[in-house]
């Protein structure tokens, strides 16, 4: 039984290490665990956000999303997609992930640090929520899966993504600026 064990424990080990040695063992949690922890936060963080009728509270929840949604989306674009990029030889599904990138950071361009006043914010929450959750079922049906067939090494990619987490929390002078809203449509108010 134990050799079963090790046996298997060693085809995934080989079928998991990158193409080159990155010296790393690591034993925290793998790449894909640790943005699919991300996905549910923002996701419980929208259902808050929809169940509150305080303005102070949504500006709270608002905050929170917006941060989440920053490091999630820069340690992605940083770490994770450069190397499903190259694994993957992708030409269409990382550019079409951060594109709706760009389009998530519009959105949190015209809510962060605003003031929940009414109609048009809560619609952006909403269109924000909306776009996230595409942003995810894409991720989680179609990269992920993909992603875990190539030799990545999805323990030191999580290694790597948390450290990044960490570092962008503790110093957000780090975090890519917001981007000026696209359209005046975008940019609209109450």
């Amino acid at each position: 039984m134990a050799t079963a064990r090790k046996t298997t424990a060693t085809k995934t080990v080989a079928r998991n290490a990158p193409a080159k040695s990155t010296g790393s063992s690591s034993t925290g949690p793998d790449a894909i665990a640790l943005l699919r922890a991300d996905h549910k936060r923002v996701a419980a963080l929208y259902e808050q956000y929809e169940n509150t009728r305080s303005a102070s509270k949504k500006k709270t929840i608002v905050a929170t999303i917006c941060q989440e949604l920053s490091i999630h989306a820069q340690v992605e674009e940083e770490i994770f997609y450069p190397a499903v990029k190259a694994a993957l030889k992708d030409k269409e599904m990382v550019p079409e992930a951060q594109v709706e990138h760009a389009s998530l950071k519009e959105l949190i361009a015209q809510v962060k640090d605003k003031e929940p006043d009414g109609e048009m914010f809560d619609a952006k929450i909403k269109v924000m929520s909306e776009y996230t959750n595409h942003h995810v079922k894409e991720e989680q049906t179609e990269m992920f899966p993909k992603a875990q067939k190539t030799k990545l090494d999805m323990k030191a990619l999580g290694a790597k993504i948390a450290a990044r987490k960490e570092e962008l929390m503790a110093n957000p002078d780090l975090m890519e600026k917001s981007p000026v809203p696209a359209s005046p449509a975008m940019a609209a108010t109450t």
